[in-house]
């Protein structure tokens, strides 16, 4: 007994933070867009950070509870309604058996999580359930959830929960109307001329409708090499900001490839990439330079924002 899928949504997906220590032998990371979102949302529900929970991309699922359970929200707002109610983001709340879940419009963001109390009951493979879609491999029988899938709980919820009187405010998430992502320079910054360079950090950049959860492909001025060049592949990781030759930027994305033989113009810092997560095909950005030590401080800002944040949370469960 689980949820079953009434109707699917634009692309519904089980993620955890992915599938690490293996891009050696050519397997992408995959896992959650925003993996802050979900992270946040097991925290609330006091789970393992990793734990697996739906990723919905822009139009969310219409899923029947076949099961009570206490879920919670997080990511984007794409205005999710039980039995027809609204339901508070970011707050944990109590689903009764016979509810259906359902999404509306996007009000801000992308991508929601839905996060399960204890998680949903899918098999681990290569040591994470995510969802690798172009292989086929991993989540619910390596593909988007489809009308008629039914997932199963992990655990049968054999105590009435109830609703909890609090939520978690806008700590340690960022504003997702922010329209700038910061970046270090890439190794091969310093060989695109000065005009490119001075472009890449001043112009605004819009999200192509061929973007997906491998890359954002950018529309903007053409980026220009001094000198052509010709590289070896070497690695690349989500946040990296390649050039092909026809100028226009893809930045990488969960699904990345592990190699890229392109100009690297440019890394999108760690605490940015939910928030590049977050942003739909048609949205616009502009391009920060900030320090490599910079970028080192900001994460580890948030990191020691989420250790605090992480007591709080426990000891709200041990009331």
């Amino acid at each position: 007994m689980g949820i079953k899928v009434i109707q699917a949504g634009l692309l519904t997906t089980v993620q955890d933070l992915g599938r690490f220590g293996l891009q050696r032998y050519g397997m992408v990371v995959s896992g959650a867009m925003d993996g802050l979102a979900l992270r946040l949302g097991n925290m609330l529900l006091g789970n393992d950070e990793n734990e697996a929970a739906l990723e919905c991309t822009m139009v969310g699922p219409r899923l029947l509870f076949e099961e009570r359970r206490r879920i919670v929200l997080t990511g984007g707002d794409l205005s999710a309604a039980l039995d027809g109610v609204a339901v508070p983001m970011w707050k944990p709340i109590s689903v009764h058996a016979g509810s259906i879940l359902s999404f509306g419009k996007a009000v801000h963001g992308c991508r929601c999580y839905i996060c399960f109390d204890r998680g949903l009951a899918i098999e681990t493979l290569m040591g994470s359930k995510s969802t690798y879609l172009r292989a086929k491999i991993g989540g619910w029988k390596g593909r988007a959830l489809q009308k008629g899938d039914r997932i199963p709980f992990q655990y049968v919820d054999e105590k009435e929960s109830t609703d909890l009187r609090w939520r978690l405010g806008h700590i340690g998430y960022p504003d997702l109307s922010q329209r700038s992502i910061r970046v270090i320079e890439g190794p091969h910054y310093a060989q695109f001329d000065q005009r490119s360079r001075e472009d890449f950090l001043n112009i605004s950049f819009l999200i192509s409708n061929e973007s997906d959860r491998m890359g954002y492909r950018l529309a903007s001025a053409a980026l220009r090499l001094t000198l052509p060049i010709e590289l070896l592949s070497s690695a690349v990781t989500f946040g990296t900001i390649q050039v092909p030759p026809q100028g226009q930027p893809i930045v990488l994305m969960a699904d990345h490839p592990t190699t890229g033989g392109y100009p690297i113009i440019g890394q999108v810092i760690e605490a940015d990439l939910p928030l590049l997560a977050q942003l739909q095909p048609q949205d616009s950005i502009r391009f920060e330079r900030v320090t490599v030590a910079d970028a080192q401080q900001i994460v580890k800002d948030r990191h020691q924002q989420i250790q605090e944040l992480k007591i709080s949370i426990a000891l709200k469960y041990e009331k």
